[in-house]
């Protein structure tokens, strides 16, 4: 009903369905989310900046130890004498603390435990993280296929190396033609030449780093099952972090 209500009127739906876990801090056994939880979800779609952080399927989710969730990023690139946009949001939920490097600094490794302690008890070997890429550009399904794949530079950017038991899962969509609901006649669509498609790529790889960052300095600390705790990014030791890395900071601290 809801989605008629938005003007979505095909005869049927195929929803695209995917999961991070996220039992380390929420009661999943209880099964908690309803038919009216997803009818508010779609009834307060809109567009305009899209939450952040402990929200929505991100409310549970760990990343690199430290608390994440729901991060977003764009990027408009030219191509072919055009220009198109490329967004990215992602559920991250997975990584080492060691491994996690923002902008090249090893920031993971520079915020032991001492500083910020793990939310794990014992870190799991694997995670999940769901990335999901939307675009402007005219592209067919397979030229889809090959910008998600794209996602895995941006991951591996961040310290994302998809380990064995890791669920990543990488999705891509174009709303570059818009074809008649019935069509009484050979439909028509547009698509990049795939030579044009490097800029793209590009944007896809800076998008998804900087989503998964976005996801981590959006996160507050959450307290869940069993009094588990996942503690927030301390923005300012990143910040600190960053400028050393980058040059404008002495070693040893701040001006």
């Amino acid at each position: 009903e809801e989605s008629f209500r938005l003007g979505v009127v095909d005869e049927f739906h195929l929803p695209v369905v995917s999961e991070t876990w996220d039992g380390w801090l929420s009661a999943i056994e209880s099964f908690p989310l309803t038919r009216s939880d997803a009818a508010a979800a779609l009834a307060a779609a809109s567009d305009g900046p899209v939450a952040e952080g402990c929200v929505g399927g991100g409310t549970g989710m760990i990343c690199h130890e430290f608390k994440a969730g729901i991060g977003t990023s764009s990027r408009v690139v030219s191509m072919v004498g055009e220009r198109y946009t490329v967004g990215v949001l992602v559920q991250a939920n997975y990584g080492l603390r060691q491994d996690l490097r923002v902008d090249g600094a090893p920031v993971g490794r520079l915020i032991g435990e001492e500083v910020v302690p793990s939310a794990w008890d014992e870190a799991p070997n694997g995670g999940s993280i769901v990335i999901l890429i939307a675009t402007d550009a005219p592209l067919l399904a397979d030229q889809c296929r090959r910008l998600a794949r794209r996602a895995t530079v941006g991951l591996a950017r961040v310290g994302g190396y998809g380990h064995d038991s890791s669920g990543d899962l990488f999705f891509a969509f174009s709303v570059g033609n818009h074809l008649p609901r019935r069509p009484n006649r050979v439909r028509e669509v547009r698509s990049l030449p795939n030579e044009a498609m490097d800029p793209l790529f590009h944007g896809v790889a800076e998008a998804t780093e900087e989503a998964i960052v976005n996801a981590l300095c959006a996160a507050v600390t959450t307290t869940g099952r069993e009094g588990r705790t996942a503690y927030e990014m301390p923005l300012d030791s990143m910040a600190e972090i960053l400028a050393r890395h980058q040059g404008n900071l002495p070693e040893g601290g701040r001006d």
